[in-house]
């Protein structure tokens, strides 16, 4: 069994927001302001417990350590009650429990080839609470890696998110623009549900893949040619950015060397390649659908999980009658070609869950919101926690109108900060609703943990202090700053959770070390 080793992070996206740290002026004075630092990775500030009040429900936290193989849950008053310790080094894991006591959890593979960006996965465990890994799974290869998330489901089975390799070939004789086609092709993204079977398979049996719901009309030669604003059930294959400045492979490899570039996959070839990013997946075994987050061309969608993997490729068939195409859609209907930038509801969003039955909003959609843009807000970026109603008709079908775009036109609910300077990490992150009505929020780049009321109140307060000592595959320990306290997706449990009955939640003693940033070396001596 491969130990500790390998870790992934979202470099190149927390690297361009690190360098907008001091690249936003305060111009709430009349007069000059000096630049202000947001400190978005929250550097050089106290952490632990910040806020802990009175009347909160009762339950945990559990969050993966960043730059560790450990995931930890947290009482209220910010005492680790228990470790679990899994074999593989991340800088980003999501970890969900389970009714028995276990996690399950995605990991860094140490030597998947070929696809380089920032979620990378390729490994999911199952890990029980006594820190025993009792299955390990690989979805890593040539043609397909796992990153990012997965959904655990009522019968056992994972949804899992991962990326599969198209050759420039595929993509141009699928109607993508060669100026956004990179010489490597593209990573189009699937989903798999996976059946664990022994300590180390598993088995696949059912797929999606958003390859087979493409429409473009650049080309009436090519595959799959339509007018995208009629089709807004398939994606349009050329939405995306365009393709980062040319660059050389020479170039690369000195970036890599001075640790501006982290994923090792990574080649002058395929910069561009990871087009659509999906970043995060739930599942409604109600509805028996799959939501999911594509952050690079800022949308959420709702497919049919009820189809056959044949029926998932077509456009007929399933409990809702149109195979594998999107039920629903919101966020950016720019990229159906209806509507323009005024339209647009998000900007590089994670985490998108259906809330859960029973709780308050039971079947709304929560979605934060990463780096949403404020002219009226001295031009600066936040984040904000968006709770919306997808219109549906009597059956349950989700509506749109004939050249009109998916609504709801504006949230039922939002939390942002008031000043929205103190709430924005532009890149992971979540938000989950609780039983008492609050919502729990995960800003990831600070590793800060906080619930806020219905109203806005923050009512508690967690900045994650800790962070392991996983090294690179050559030895080379991982630089501390920025990523240094990162989560991924942190995770409220309640009390009565299944998994939590009959098992000890007393605070370890000792409590594990926290992690203190080293000081600059000092070059004048």
């Amino acid at each position: 069994m491969k130990k500790i080793l390998l870790l992934y992070t979202f470099f190149v996206i927390s690297i361009a927001a690190f360098c907008q740290l001091n690249n936003n002026s305060d111009t709430s004075s009349k007069n000059a302001a000096p630049r202000m630092n947001r400190n978005m990775f929250g550097l050089g500030i106290p952490r632990g417990l910040i806020m802990n009040t009175d009347g909160l429900a009762d339950g945990y936290v559990l969050f993966a350590v960043p730059n560790s193989g450990s995931v930890y849950l947290i009482n209220r008053k910010g005492e680790v009650v228990h470790e679990w310790k899994g074999n593989y080094g991340s800088m980003a894991t999501v970890a969900y429990l389970q009714n028995d006591g276990s996690i399950i959890q995605n990991a860094a593979d140490p030597d998947f080839p070929v696809f380089a960006g920032g979620g990378e996965a390729g490994r999911i465990e199952k890990i029980t609470w006594d820190s025993k890994v009792v299955w390990d799974f690989e979805y890593a290869t040539e043609q397909y890696l796992h990153h990012h998330d997965f959904a655990v489901m009522p019968n056992g089975h994972i949804l899992a998110i991962a990326w599969e390799s198209k050759t420039a070939d595929e993509v141009l004789a699928a109607g993508r623009k060669p100026e956004l086609t990179p010489k490597a092709g593209l990573w189009p993204d699937k989903i798999v549900e996976i059946e664990p079977l022994d300590n180390n398979h598993g088995k696949i049996v059912w797929e999606w893949h958003v390859w087979d719901h493409m429409i473009q009309d650049f080309d009436s030669k090519k595959a799959n040619y339509g007018k995208v604003a009629d089709h807004p059930e398939l994606l349009d294959i050329n939405v995306g950015e365009p393709l980062p400045p040319a660059i050389s492979q020479d170039s690369v490899d000195i970036l890599k060397k001075q640790g501006r570039i982290m994923w090792r996959n990574q080649t002058a070839e395929n910069m561009g390649s990871d087009v659509y990013h999906f970043n995060a997946i739930k599942y409604n075994a109600d509805l028996d659908q799959i939501v999911f987050s594509s952050p690079h061309i800022s949308e959420i969608f709702i497919i049919d999980h009820s189809t056959t993997t044949k029926e998932a490729a077509g456009h007929t068939g399933g409990r809702w009658g149109k195979g594998g195409d999107f039920l629903y859609r919101w966020g950016n209907p720019q990229n159906y070609k209806r509507g323009d930038s005024t339209d647009e509801k998000l900007f590089g969003q994670h985490d998108v869950r259906w809330i859960e039955k029973g709780l308050p909003g039971e079947g709304h959609l929560t979605i934060f919101d990463n780096n949403h843009y404020s002219p009226s807000r001295d031009s600066i970026n936040y984040s904000a926690i968006y709770e919306i109603v997808p219109p549906t008709d009597s059956k349950g079908n989700y509506i749109i109108e004939k050249g009109k775009t998916y609504g709801p036109q504006k949230p039922v609910w939002v939390y942002q900060a008031p000043d929205s300077l103190s709430f924005w990490s532009s890149f992971i992150s979540g938000a989950q609703r609780m039983s008492n009505g609050n919502t729990f929020i995960n800003e990831g780049a600070r590793g800060r943990f906080f619930e806020v009321t219905k109203g806005g109140k923050m009512v508690w307060e967690y900045l994650n202090p800790y962070r392991g000592d996983v090294h690179k595959l050559n030895g080379d320990p991982v630089p501390a700053v920025p990523l240094t306290y990162i989560t991924f997706r942190s995770n409220f449990i309640p009390a009565d959770h299944p998994g939590l009955a009959n098992k000890k939640l007393e605070p370890l003693n000792p409590q594990p070390k926290v992690f203190v940033l080293p000081q600059p070396a000092n070059n004048n001596q």
